[in-house]
C-alpha cells in the first residue's frame, strides 16, 4: 500500500491538537481528578490495564483520562508506556489457588466446600438507573460508609478455599492437570507469533485481548458457530501474591522476595467429554485468567481456550482468525490507519476506472458503427 505524508501541516496539527484539550475541558465544571477515576471506575481501570497488558491503575486512569474515555485508546497508551519500561524481574509463577477470594460462585453445584461468595457484583439487581446518584455528595459517601465498613470483615481474615475442578478429579471425572513445563515460556512483545502457536503464547494473546471481540466469538461457539458451551465450574475474583526470586538464592523458592499482590479473575469451565489415556470419558477443563475483575472476558477466554484445541472450520476454533482480530491495538490501528492520506492509492483507482471506462466507451462506440452499418446494407437491400 502506499501513502503519503501530509505536508505543511504541522500548525493545523497543533490546533488539532489544541481543540482536543478544549473539548476535554472546555466546558468541564469541575478538572478531572485521577483517584476519583481509579477510585470509582475501577472495572474500567481492569479493563484498560487487562487490555493494555500493564497492571498500572495509576497509569490506567491517567490514559483514560487523556483519551476521553476511549478504551482502546487508553489500552493503546497504556501498551505503549509498557514498551518503554526495562524489565528488570520476573516474577515466578502465580498461585491462583492461594488467592485471597472476595468472590466466588459456581454454575455446576449449589453446595461446595467454602461456599458460594457473590462479592462486588451487579449479576442479581435489576439494570435500572439510579438517578440518585446525580446529587451524590461527600457527606453520603462517608454516611454510607460509618455505617458499612463496622459491618465487614477484615480482608486478612478471608482464607483461600478448595477448588471445584479439583474435587472432580479426586473423584477420577475430570481430565489431569497437565504437566509442568520447564521450557521458557513463548514472550509475545519480543518474539514474532507464528502459527500453530504455542499455549503460554495463546494464553498471554487471549489474557490481554479486547473484551467485546472475545464476548463475540465465545457467543458464536455458543450459539452453534462451534461446540463449546460450557457450564462454569467456579469463577474467582481475588488477590494472588507477587514474588520475585532472590537474587542471592534464585532456585530456592522459600527465599522469594513478596513484592505486593495483584487482582486477578480467574475462571475454570467444565466442558464436555473426552477419552483419558486409560480410556474413560473425563470432562475437559476451559481455562481463563485476566487482570482485575472482568468476568465476562474471563470467561470468554474459558471458552475460547478450550475451543482452539477442538477441531473444526467455525470462526472460533480457528487459532490465526482468533489470535489475530482479538487484539484491540492490532484491530483498532488497522482500521483506524484509512483515516490516514490514501490520496496516491485512490488517484491510481481513479485512473483505473477511467481507462476501462474510455476502453468500454470505444467498444460500445465500434460496435454501434458496425450496427449501423449492418443495418443499412440491409435496407439497400430491399
Amino acid at each position: 500500500m502506499a501513502y503519503v505524508t501530509v505536508t505543511g501541516g504541522q500548525t493545523a496539527i497543533q490546533e488539532a491538537e489544541k481543540y482536543v484539550k478544549y473539548m476535554r475541558i472546555g466546558q468541564a465544571e469541575t478538572i478531572l481528578d485521577l483517584n476519583a477515576v481509579q477510585g470509582q471506575l475501577r472495572l474500567l481501570i481492569d479493563k484498560v490495564m487487562s487490555e493494555g497488558g500493564l497492571y498500572a491503575p495509576d497509569e490506567a486512569a491517567l490514559a483514560l483520562k487523556q483519551s476521553e474515555g476511549d478504551v482502546m485508546e487508553a489500552a493503546f497508551l497504556l501498551r505503549a508506556y509498557r514498551s518503554t519500561l526495562p524489565r528488570t524481574h520476573v516474577t515466578s509463577t502465580i498461585e491462583p489457588d492461594d488467592m485471597r477470594v472476595i468472590r466466588r460462585i459456581s454454575s455446576s453445584f449449589r453446595e461446595l466446600p467454602g461456599g458460594q461468595m457473590l462479592g462486588p457484583t451487579v449479576d442479581y439487581t435489576h439494570r435500572l438507573l439510579r438517578f440518585s446518584l446525580r446529587k451524590e455528595s461527600t457527606s453520603d459517601v462517608q454516611e454510607f460508609l460509618e455505617q458499612y465498613l463496622p459491618n465487614i470483615a477484615p480482608a486478612h481474615t478471608v482464607t483461600s478455599m478448595p477448588k471445584v475442578v479439583e474435587l472432580l478429579r479426586e473423584q477420577g471425572m475430570m481430565e489431569a492437570k497437565l504437566a509442568d513445563v520447564d521450557e521458557e515460556p513463548f514472550d509475545i512483545t519480543r518474539e514474532r507469533i507464528s502459527y500453530p502457536a504455542p499455549r503460554s503464547a495463546r494464553m498471554q494473546m487471549l489474557a490481554r485481548g479486547e473484551t467485546g471481540a472475545m464476548c463475540a466469538l465465545a457467543y458464536s461457539s455458543m450459539r452453534g458457530y462451534g461446540i463449546v458451551h460450557p457450564t462454569i465450574g467456579e469463577l474467582r475474583v481475588g488477590y494472588v501474591s507477587m514474588y520475585v526470586p532472590h537474587p542471592f538464592a534464585p532456585e530456592d523458592p522459600d527465599r522469594a522476595l513478596y513484592i505486593g499482590e495483584m487482582l486477578v479473575t480467574e475462571v475454570e469451565s467444565i466442558n464436555n467429554f473426552k477419552q483419558s489415556n486409560e480410556g474413560k470419558p473425563v470432562m475437559v477443563l476451559g481455562y481463563g485468567l485476566t487482570i482485575g475483575q472482568n468476568e465476562l472476558k474471563a470467561i470468554s477466554m474459558a471458552i475460547l481456550e478450550r475451543s482452539l484445541d477442538t477441531v473444526g472450520t467455525s470462526p472460533a476454533q480457528d487459532e490465526e482468525f482468533v489470535l489475530t482480530h482479538i487484539d484491540c491495538v492490532e484491530s483498532s490501528g488497522f482500521v483506524s490507519h484509512l483515516k490516514m492520506p490514501h490520496y496516491v492509492t485512490f488517484q491510481s483507482e481513479i485512473d483505473r476506472i477511467s481507462q476501462s471506462q474510455a476502453h468500454y466507451d470505444s467498444k460500445d462506440k465500434t460496435s454501434s458503427i458496425a450496427k449501423d452499418a449492418v443495418t443499412e446494407g440491409a435496407m439497400e437491400h430491399v
